[in-house]
Formats: structure tokens, sequence, C-alpha cells
């Protein structure tokens, strides 16, 4: 599976942006689908997750209420809606493909990352 991450850039505080994360490859459905973020500094975290099949969902704390992970395995897509975005939320923003975990290392493949960035 190949990963294209796209949607990332620069948005004010309080706003919005959309991540998608487009998969190649046949077997899209049957992997569950991670976000995770990277800030300078940082290690890797993880954000959000689904399920192969889109019914459940699972959130890193500090961003339930505010993001929202959706797919759309006819299109092989995994989309990550960001809402009330906050200055912390600045990272690189990769997504993953693998179990459905919160741990890094349950995932296999990765793709390449886009950099979120919001302002005060």
């Amino acid at each position: 599976v190949q990963l294209q991450a796209s949607g990332g850039g620069l948005v004010q505080a309080g706003g919005s942006l959309r991540l998608s994360c487009a998969a190649s490859g046949r077997t899209f459905s049957s992997y569950g689908m991670g976000w995770f973020r990277q800030a300078p500094g940082k290690e890797r975290e993880f954000v959000a997750g689904v399920t192969w099949s889109g019914s459940s969902t699972t959130y890193a704390d500090f961003v339930k209420g505010r993001f929202t992970i959706s797919r759309d395995n006819a299109k092989n897509t995994v989309y990550l809606q960001m809402n009330t975005l906050k200055p912390e939320d600045t990272a690189v923003y990769y997504c993953a493909a693998g179990l459905y975990s919160t741990v890094t290392t349950d995932y296999d493949y990765w793709g390449q990352g886009t950099q979120v960035t919001v302002s005060s």
C-alpha cells in the first residue's frame, strides 16, 4: 500500500482544515488507518484511527470533539477533518495503514506527511 497525504496548510487559530490520504493498492479496505503527527523536537504521536470498515474510531484526548476521522473505501481515501484548530496542533501530519491501534509500531505503511501550521 502506498499512501499520499494532502490538504495541509497555514490556518489561523479557530479555523479548519481537512486532510486527505489517498491509497494505492487493492487491499486498502482491509487495513485499519490512522493519523499521527510530529511537531519539531517531539516524538510522533497518535491522533486518530479508524477500523477497516469505518465502523469504529478512536481519538487522542487532545483532539476529541475537534477532529473527525473517516474513510471512503470506494475511493481508497481516509480523511481527517480538523476544526477549532489551535497553535499547538502545528505539526507534520502522517497517515498510516496497519492495525486499528494507537501504537505507531502497529502500522506498516506510512505516507510522506503534510504540514499543518496554525497561527495565533
